[in-house]
């Protein structure tokens, strides 16, 4: 009987790990992968893979080769948007078999019936011309010369100008540029005996219109922001800078999203070295994939380790051509309304566009009202534990006696009073961001009123607490760079620890290692102190100078034209 019982608690509870998988590939699909692999006869082996891999895919002069390829590349017998379009092409009054191939919900479907499809299939003069001989004659005149040349009839120049009216059109020839294409909203058009694909442009996906930036605001400037599209997005950088001069690059990053990134800068402007130091880091970033702006400036910058911002990141085009006629380099991604300026200095971070769009006068306030919003963020909640529990002398008898009669009745240690605070206006901040609109101030409201006084009245914190946490939070508002004021959020944990244990001291040390760091590290060679560390010449950054004063670009960047206006910019008042 306890045999049976063993045996059956055995068999019930028994764990054995059966590593046989007995998985078939069917022959149809192998015959595809090997399809697929560029030639139908050839041997699906190691060697010929990674000789594939060194050299595209080309096209065949077959069409049916091509088109098996194709709808195997796409896997067009499950993909739903896949469309590929059979058809007969008329050419010089004969027939030709050919195919369309695009995403549905990527291209403007008008665009390819009127044309694509019409004037390659529609009898018209265009390709109904017939002609006996097989030879175009040119004449050209050079020195009172005739000469004549002979050219024999080619397919794929007569579609290419005689039967595409569209504005762009390009012939590729491998199978890796043709998917590059269709993915980003192309449609191929094949024919047969061409070992040539024509990539036409006839994009048509939905995308957001150019509206206000959401999380910069604009108080005196063009209410423009950047959207997904990278080719809008230039655009908007074309229209402000005005000129032949602005260069914008593509680089493709991504093993298989293939996302396209535009490199901006000014060629009479930028340093060449800035800009080759930018081209060459984008052009060796090895991952599968990138989705965003924010992504790539962690694959970018200079030093990773450690929290600070080393990259300016603006949804203002506006912002975005002001540095680039400084002579920086600016980084859109497509799919990111976000883009990247290169390089960044520390004060860059305390700077608005409307620095530049108002009187220097009030520009310099603000500008004093943001340092002094970054110092309290960082440093009030440590300098009041350091106070209260070691420098005591330094506070007035009178305000001395409120602070301690107000924390009588708390049960907790000051340090955890104020990590509790910190902690749930954090999650107060949070709950904000994430919850509808509609109903975000109402949860800041009854998080900071209600659960402020209910947490008073219980006892729980003390109310000069409550006021020391509310500052704290209201200035960390006013850093006017978002990546910033989180890096001040984080940072003012290890002030308020270090003033715990040793006070003023451990402030000082804190602050030591930070002056350190902000020193170590550099934007793309640029020192991230400057123009303070190391000093230079054209000390400017902190006090804005006048319009008319502001005459030279930032030396630190080195740029090609070190003057952006005339000593005397004004002329009307020399005018007599």
């Amino acid at each position: 009987m306890s045999n049976f019982v063993k045996q059956l608690f055995y068999d019930l509870f028994k764990y054995e790990d059966n590593n046989y998988h007995d998985f078939i590939l069917p022959e149809t699909n192998h015959e595809k992968a090997k399809l697929y692999d560029g030639n139908p006869n050839s041997d699906n082996n190691d060697n010929n893979n990674e000789q594939d891999k060194s050299n595209p895919k080309k096209l065949y002069n077959a069409i049916d080769v091509n088109l098996e390829i194709v709808k195997n590349q796409y896997n067009a017998d499950i993909n739903s948007d896949i469309v590929i379009r059979d058809f007969n092409l008329t050419a010089r009054n004969k027939q030709y078999k050919a195919f369309l191939l695009y995403i549905d919900g990527m291209v403007n479907t008008d665009s390819i019936n009127h044309f694509v499809l019409n004037p390659l299939m529609l009898k018209n003069t265009a390709n109904m011309y017939d002609n006996s001989e097989n030879e175009v004659v040119r004449k050209a005149i050079s020195n009172n010369i005739v000469i004549r040349k002979v050219k024999k009839f080619d397919l794929a120049d007569y579609i290419y100008n005689n039967l595409v009216p569209q504005n762009s059109v390009e012939k590729l020839s491998d199978f890796e540029k043709i998917a590059s294409s269709v993915n980003m909203g192309n449609c191929l058009l094949f024919v047969d005996t061409l070992n040539i694909a024509f990539d036409i442009d006839v994009k048509g996906f939905k995308q957001r219109s150019v509206d206000k930036p959401e999380n910069e605001i604009v108080i005196r400037g063009p209410h423009e922001a950047f959207v997904e599209s990278i080719r809008t997005n230039t655009s908007l950088i074309r229209r402000i800078i005005n000129n032949e001069h602005l260069i914008i690059e593509n680089i493709e990053i991504g093993k298989i999203s293939k996302t396209k990134c535009a490199i901006c800068y000014l060629n009479n402007v930028a340093n060449d070295s800035l800009v080759g130091e930018v081209k060459y880091r984008l052009s060796n970033i090895s991952i599968d994939y990138l989705t965003s702006a924010g992504q790539l400036e962690q694959l970018i910058e200079d030093n990773g380790k450690f929290s600070l911002p080393q990259l300016l990141a603006t949804e203002r085009p506006d912002k975005a051509s002001n540095y680039i006629l400084e002579g920086r380099v600016v980084i859109i991604v497509n799919g990111s309304p976000y883009a990247l300026i290169a390089p960044a200095t520390f004060l860059d971070f305390l700077c608005t566009p409307e620095d530049y769009n108002l009187k220097y006068q009030f520009s310099n306030l603000l500008k004093f009202i943001r340092i002094l919003a970054l110092l309290i963020t960082l440093l009030l909640p440590g300098f009041y534990i350091a106070i209260v529990n070691f420098h005591q002398e330094l506070l007035p008898t009178e305000l001395l006696f409120s602070i301690v009669a107000s924390r009588e009745t708390v049960p907790f240690p000051i340090l955890f009073e104020l990590i509790i605070m910190e902690v749930s206006f954090e999650l107060i901040r949070e709950a904000g961001l994430r919850v509808p609109s509609p109903i975000g101030p109402t949860i800041g409201i009854v998080g900071a009123l209600v659960l402020g006084q209910a947490a008073v009245d219980a006892s729980i914190v003390s109310p000069i607490l409550i006021i020391i946490v509310a500052i704290t939070g209201i200035t960390s508002f006013a850093v006017p760079d978002f990546s910033l004021s989180f890096y001040c959020r984080i940072s003012r944990f290890a002030y308020l620890i270090a003033g715990f244990l040793f006070g003023f001291l451990g402030i000082a040390l804190v602050c030591s290692v930070h002056l350190i760091i902000a020193c170590s590290i550099k934007s793309f060679g640029t020192p991230y102190l400057q123009p303070f560390v190391p000093m230079t010449e054209n000390l400017k950054g902190i006090l804005l100078s006048p319009a008319w004063k502001r005459e030279r670009r930032a030396d630190f960047l080195n740029p090609k034209r070190e003057f952006k206006q005339d000593k005397i910019s004004m002329n009307w008042k020399n005018d007599s």
